[in-house]
């Protein structure tokens, strides 16, 4: 006897841990390729594990099933884009306007710059699961959270007014379904027109919540 622990043999240069979360960007990839192209309802685990070049022996030490990974892939878009919103949204500050503008553009664009993204993020969630239907829900609060904080700022969330909520979650759902309806090809707008008229709403919001009491 040594006394010499192993830990897990490396590879390369890269531990087991390593190399199990290499093989699980390479899944979120591939899903995100599949799903956000051929469609989730359409796309077997099988199918996801050839195009990430991995066995289905891999898939399952990081996902229990299909739906596990679509929630995966979701996750993690909606973690960068609502981070890098939200950087938007601070670099802009204090000027309301300012902030708006920037989140918004941050927002729109990086969905419009990728088909999948728009696609998996948009549409392809929308009633896959149970589960992921609270999940999408909680988003659209997350964000509706974003905007109430920009439009009228509070130091204690709770002190939110009703109006300012109920405003705050009509503009994200109304952006949500303008860029579903743009992704199906139903409206023909460039990506200015796109954040133009969210923007035009969203201080029209602002100027409306602002003037109450």
């Amino acid at each position: 006897m040594t006394g010499r622990q192993t830990v897990g043999r490396r590879y390369g240069g890269r531990d087991a841990a390593q190399r199990q979360q290499e093989r699980r960007t390479r899944l979120i990839q591939a899903g995100l390729d599949m799903f956000g192209t051929v469609g989730y309802a359409s796309v077997s685990v099988k199918q996801v594990c050839s195009h990430a070049g991995l066995t289905e022996r891999y898939f399952y030490e990081s996902f229990r099933d299909r739906e596990d990974l679509l929630a995966g892939v979701y996750n993690e878009l909606i973690t960068t884009i609502r981070a890098e919103t939200a950087q938007a949204v601070a670099d802009a500050a204090p000027d309301v306007d300012a902030q708006l503008r920037a989140g918004l553009e941050v927002f729109i664009r990086t969905l419009a710059s990728d088909a999948r993204m728009a696609r998996l993020v948009l549409i392809e969630v929308v009633g896959a699961s149970p589960r992921l239907e609270v999940r999408r829900r909680e988003v659209l609060h997350e964000f509706a959270a974003l905007i109430a904080a920009v439009i009228a700022p509070l130091p204690d969330p709770e002190a939110c007014s009703s109006r300012l909520t109920m405003t705050a979650m009509s503009l994200v759902g109304g952006v949500n379904e303008l860029l579903v309806d743009w992704t199906l090809g139903h409206q023909n707008a460039t990506v200015e027109e796109l954040i133009d008229l969210c923007y035009t709403l969203f201080i029209a919001a602002y100027r409306a919540v602002s003037d109450q009491p």
